[in-house]
């Protein structure tokens, strides 16, 4: 093997663009940077949204009203008739709920949902329900635990 035959593994770069080389190369002169102004000094860079001195977009457009979107709470939410899955007399809480894979933990709280009909009698500990839900597991047999945000059994519910 000669050095000639040796080739380079993995990612290939591109050729460099060789820029002021002259007319002949397409970028000769200005370099591809036009005449004059900010752009074609050097050190230049232009942050996202500039638009070259107008007033941007995002300060044009009036803001109004508020929004909730920053102190909304977030739920891993999981309806009643996947819980079919569990056993008759099983407890089911977030962590037995990931560990089936029928969720993914977006959030430490969890909240049940009623879609779908449930048929097992479970012990269900959550942070929410909806009142369907609530209906469901208690029509089965079941047994529905609040919690708290800390996942402790809420007081005086």
């Amino acid at each position: 093997m000669d050095l000639n035959q040796v080739e380079q593994g993995g990612i290939r770069y591109e050729d460099r663009r060789r820029i002021g080389r002259g007319p002949g190369s397409g970028l000769g002169k200005t370099s591809g940077r036009g005449h004059k102004g900010w752009g074609q000094r050097s050190g230049t860079s232009r942050r996202p949204g500039y638009e070259g001195g107008q007033m941007p977009i995002y300060r044009r457009v009036p803001k109004r009203g508020f929004t909730n979107a920053r102190f909304g709470t977030e739920y891993t939410i999981i309806n009643v008739d996947k819980l079919n899955a569990f056993a008759d007399g099983a407890t089911v809480d977030l962590d037995a709920v990931i560990g089936l894979g029928l969720a993914s933990k977006l959030s430490p709280l969890m909240k049940v949902l009623g879609d779908g009909e449930l048929t097992r009698k479970l012990i269900v500990r959550a942070q929410k329900f909806t009142k369907s839900a609530e209906e469901k597991i208690l029509k089965a047999g079941g047994s529905v635990i609040r919690l708290d945000h800390h996942g402790r059994e809420s007081q005086g519910e």
